[in-house]
């Protein structure tokens, strides 16, 4: 046992001998080799000649850290390339602002444009909406509150909806051109285009210095009634619309509206004028005892409001009745024609001409519902309504059903088909778009 740990201790203590003699041969013989993750060189400046050169640290993971960086840039670049693609590819939209300074600007706004307004009471000073059609975003803006100078003016595209029937509207609606002027000139507005409740007589010279070709500086008027001016070039027509001076509202259809029978033929409620056409519908009514079958109530004198109760009564005779007698008044265009659209009940238009300087064109009056296909019953004379009554007394319900959806149809196609020109019209003459 003496001799086995004998010889075990010999051979360590060889070993020990061994690893030294290797050991200090490495240290003083070897070739000295610096590891990557060991070498650190201090900083210091070494002269060679007349110049000297900073030492810097060594960073072991610098090319890694480099390799790093470059990946990264490349990822940035290539996710800003991808923005820049979806920028593109993205449809750009434009701004429109549009200022309601007469009632048919409601009828542009909820009835053509479907835009929201807020608030939605109709008694509100200051009441404005946002929506989009086409490749505009429209804002509009309406209500007494709604003054030069106090409205925010978030584009240089703007339309303006004014009123001018009568000389008091038109004074207004000058100043109101006047101040876009200056906006204009001031360089905060490029583009500038009028919806127009234009004259009865269709006399309205009185905007002509205005526009673009006369010097002035509106690109686009939009004209209700037949004008001689319209060219689809720089004046366009313009449908009349509801009362919403009235507060007429918008209608939705429903099945009932179409499918319900209706207790009454026809209605007319109205102002019948001394010596008018309208004395005489009032008197064919009661001279053939069509009273009791048409819902009727005639007033002298023309009222600018209607009570909850008259608009109520309005709006029932309306949704009542087959059809809706349409005398001429002034012009042959009244609103009455698209309020008994709304509700489904055909109207049935005096087809004559009116006085003044309209335009007398083969499809006129009218112009712009005859050539739209409007699907109503036009009469020369009111001693023919008798023999229309006596035809629709004999047609089935379900062939009123059938014609009262094709006239509803028919009506939410004309807004919609409007809506698009006035879109259109636009993009062509602001946004140079074609």
């Amino acid at each position: 046992m003496r001799i086995l740990r004998k010889k075990i201790a010999i051979v360590l203590f060889l070993a020990y001998v061994v690893f030294s003699l290797y050991a200090a041969y490495n240290v003083f013989f070897g070739k000295k080799v610096i590891s990557r993750t060991h070498r650190v060189v201090k900083k210091g400046s070494v002269g060679t000649g007349s110049q000297s050169f900073d030492r810097e640290e060594w960073n072991p993971w610098e090319e890694e850290e480099r390799a790093e960086s470059i990946l990264l840039q490349k990822r940035r670049h290539a996710f800003r390339s991808y923005q820049e693609q979806i920028a593109k590819s993205r449809p750009k939209r434009y701004k429109v602002q549009i200022l309601g300074k007469a009632a048919i600007g409601l009828y542009l706004w909820e009835h053509i444009l479907e835009g929201p307004l807020n608030p939605s009471d109709s008694t509100g000073q200051w009441r404005e909406g946002e929506t989009q059609s086409g490749k505009i975003n429209f804002s509009f803006y309406t209500g007494p509150a709604v003054v030069q100078g106090h409205v925010p003016l978030d584009t240089d595209s703007m339309v303006l909806v004014l009123n001018g029937r009568e000389q008091q509207k038109i004074l207004y609606s000058t100043q109101w051109l006047q101040y876009v002027h200056t906006l204009v000139q001031a360089h905060s507005v490029s583009h500038v285009a009028v919806v127009l409740l234009g004259s009865e007589q269709c006399t309205n010279d009185w905007i002509l210095p205005y526009l673009k070709r006369e010097g002035g500086f509106v690109d686009l008027l939009f004209l209700v009634y037949d004008s001689p001016w319209v060219n689809d070039k720089d004046v366009f027509q313009w449908p009349l619309g509801v009362a919403t001076y009235r507060n007429f509202p918008v209608v939705m259809p429903n099945t009932q509206m179409v499918s319900s029978p209706r207790p009454y033929l026809c209605n007319f409620l109205g102002t019948v004028y001394k010596n008018s056409s309208r004395e005489t519908l009032m008197g064919i009514l009661k001279q053939h005892d069509l009273e009791k079958e048409c819902v009727t109530s005639a007033r002298e004198k023309w009222l600018p409001q209607e009570t909850a109760d008259t608009l109520r009564q309005y709006q029932m005779a309306l949704a009542q009745s087959d059809l809706t007698l349409c005398p001429v008044g002034v012009n042959t265009e009244c609103y009455r024609v698209y309020e008994a659209c709304a509700y489904g009940s055909v109207p049935v238009v005096e087809d004559v001409l009116t006085q003044g300087a309209c335009e007398a064109g083969r499809n006129s009056p009218l112009r712009l519902l005859k050539d739209a296909g409007a699907p109503f019953i036009f009469l020369k004379r009111w001693d023919e309504l008798p023999a229309v009554l006596e035809k629709e007394k004999k047609m089935t319900q379900a062939e009123k059903t059938e014609r009262r959806m094709k006239l509803l149809e028919w009506y939410g196609g004309f807004r919609q088909q409007m809506k698009d020109k006035f879109t259109e019209v636009l993009e062509e003459a602001f946004f140079k778009m074609s």
